[in-house]
C-alpha cells in the first residue's frame, strides 16, 4: 500500500497525458447531456461524488449519484434520453455496474466510462473509455487509483464545458510529488498522529463540497484497513445530531481545501469539536484550521477543485501507518478482495 501511495505522481501524470486530449471526445456525445449520472461503488463510489460536485459547480449541468439496484435489482424502466450515464469501476469487471450501465443505455442514454483496464467487460459497452493509467494496484485498499479516477472526473468535466485551467491539472502531478516529500518526514506530523489515534474505538471524518468526496474516501480506508469505526459526513450533517458521539473518546478529522467557500465552516466545526473535549486533526485548510485545531497535517498548495485528489494523499499515509501500528496488514484487510462482486 505504502509503495503504491508513493506511485502516485508517476500514475497521475500518465493517466493526465493519456486523458487531456480526449476532452473532444467527451464533448462531443455531451452536447446532448443536460444531467450526468454516476454509477460505482465502494471507493469507486467516493470519486463520483466528486465528479457530482465538480461538474454542478463548474458546468451548470445537474449532476447525480444514480442507484445500481433500481437496474439490477428493480429492474425499473426509467427515460434516460438526454442522460449520460457515467460508471466508475477500477477493474471494469464488477457486474453489477457493467449490468447497470447496459441498462442505462438501453434506456437511452450515452454512456462514459472510467476504469483502469482498457479491454475490461464495462470499457468495451462505452461510447467513450477514459482509462486511467494507475498500473496494477496489489494492495486491497485502493489509493492511486482512487487518485487517477478523479483526475480522469476533472478531464470528464473539462469535456463538459467546466471553466477550469487545465494548466493546473498538468501541474498537479508536481504538487503531489512534493507534497509526499513532505509527509513522509517526521516534521510534517503523521506519527504523532497515529500514536493518538491507535487508541481510539472510532472517529469521524468530515468536510464539505468538493473535499467530500476525500473525506468518505479517507474514513472507507480506515474501517477497511485499520477496523476502526469511522464516519465520513458532511460538516452540516455532523452538526445535525451526529456531532454528539464527538467526545474525548471520539475525536474528529476535518479536512479542507486551503481556499474556498467551505473552510470557514471548517474552521467552526473544529472550534466545536475541542470545546466539546474532543481532539481535531485537521488535514489542509490553511493556517486558520490548523491554529483551533489539536494537530494538522499540511494540505497540498491546490486550488478547491483540485484539492481533493492531494487530501487524501496524507490520510492515506496515515490509514497506512495506523494499520500497522494496530498490527494489521493494510495490503491484505480481513474479508476483503481486490474486486468485489454484488449480488
Amino acid at each position: 500500500m505504502r509503495t503504491e501511495i508513493l506511485e502516485q505522481p508517476a500514475a497521475l501524470r500518465a493517466t493526465i497525458g493519456a486523458l487531456l486530449p480526449r476532452t473532444a471526445e467527451v464533448a462531443a456525445i455531451a452536447q446532448q447531456a443536460r444531467q450526468v449520472l454516476f454509477f460505482a461503488r465502494g471507493t469507486s463510489d467516493n470519486a463520483a461524488v466528486y465528479g457530482t460536485y465538480l461538474i454542478q459547480t463548474r458546468t451548470g449541468r445537474l449532476a447525480s449519484l444514480g442507484s445500481p439496484s433500481v437496474a439490477t435489482t428493480y429492474r425499473s424502466r426509467i427515460d434516460l434520453s438526454g442522460v449520460m450515464a457515467v460508471g466508475l469501476s477500477q477493474s471494469g469487471r464488477t457486474h453489477e455496474i457493467v449490468e447497470t450501465l447496459e441498462w442505462a443505455r438501453d434506456c437511452g442514454a450515452s454512456v462514459v466510462v472510467i476504469t483502469n483496464a482498457a479491454g475490461s467487460p464495462l470499457a468495451e459497452l462505452a461510447d467513450v473509455a477514459l482509462v486511467t493509467e494507475a498500473g496494477v494496484e496489489r494492495a486491497v485498499p485502493a489509493t492511486k487509483t482512487f487518485t487517477c479516477q478523479l483526475a480522469a472526473l476533472a478531464v470528464l468535466a473539462l469535456g463538459l464545458g467546466a471553466d477550469l485551467d487545465a494548466g493546473l491539472l498538468k501541474q498537479l502531478p508536481a504538487v503531489i510529488e512534493e507534497l509526499l516529500g513532505a509527509a513522509i518526514t517526521p516534521g510534517y506530523g503523521i506519527s504523532q498522529v497515529v500514536d493518538e489515534l491507535a487508541h481510539v474505538d472510532g472517529l469521524m471524518v468530515s468536510a464539505r463540497g468538493l473535499v467530500y468526496s476525500a473525506a468518505l474516501e479517507l474514513a472507507l480506508k480506515i474501517k477497511e484497513a485499520c477496523y476502526l469505526h469511522a464516519m465520513g459526513i458532511s460538516y452540516a450533517d455532523l452538526q445535525h445530531g451526529p456531532i454528539a458521539v464527538v467526545d474525548a473518546k471520539t475525536p474528529a478529522i476535518i479536512m479542507a481545501a486551503d481556499s474556498g467557500p467551505t473552510r470557514a465552516a471548517a474552521v467552526d466545526l473544529a472550534r466545536r469539536v475541542t470545546g466539546a473535549g474532543a481532539r481535531a486533526y485537521a488535514i489542509g485548510g490553511g493556517a486558520e484550521l490548523a491554529a483551533v485545531s489539536s494537530r494538522a497535517l499540511a494540505g497540498p498548495a491546490l486550488p478547491e477543485w483540485l484539492a481533493p485528489i492531494g487530501l487524501i494523499v496524507p490520510g492515506q499515509l496515515l490509514t497506512e501507518e495506523l494499520s500497522r501500528r494496530l498490527g494489521i496488514d493494510p495490503d491484505n484487510p480481513r474479508g476483503l478482495s481486490k474486486v468485489t462482486q454484488t449480488a
